[in-house]
């Protein structure tokens, strides 16, 4: 059974109606083992992003995208450290797909092309449905 935005509203994760800026937190169920401020900047100096330059993008449109790229990757490593292993596959997966979803809504806010907009809005649409599904199989293991 898929929740609905209200009710994920309701169990504390916190989804974006908009860009995510740096400082916008996602709050995950407590059996994620992650506090509820914001987890500690991550140090991404080791990791092999490609070509991924934040400072060279200018625009807002790629500003969004990479706000809300570095918030995942904070809130991904802090919630992958539950005990056990499947919730801690679970708790990473959740802030991995608010990244899809911040990613899409920075299309729909910054793109004109129709097949990037159409993409966008089912990305958001199945993502926010896995969040839900996320959510429920954790809220049945507290």
């Amino acid at each position: 059974m898929r929740l609905t935005t209200s009710v994920l509203l309701a169990t504390g994760l916190v989804l974006a109606a908009g860009p995510v800026l740096a400082q916008d937190v996602l709050v995950l169920p407590e059996i994620c083992g992650v506090p509820a401020e914001a987890p500690a900047a991550m140090d991404h100096a080791g990791m092999d992003h490609g070509a991924m330059d934040h400072g060279a993008m200018g625009d807002d449109g790629h500003a969004a995208l990479a706000a809300g790229m570095d918030a995942m990757h904070s809130q991904m490593a802090a919630a992958m450290e539950a005990e056990d292993f499947d919730v801690a596959f679970i708790c990473g997966m959740i802030p991995h797909h608010q990244g899809a979803i911040v990613m899409a809504q920075a299309a729909l806010d910054y793109s004109d092309d129709p097949f990037v907009r159409e993409l966008a809005g089912a990305i958001v649409t199945a993502q926010e449905g896995e969040i839900a599904d996320m959510l429920a199989w954790l809220d049945a293991r507290e």
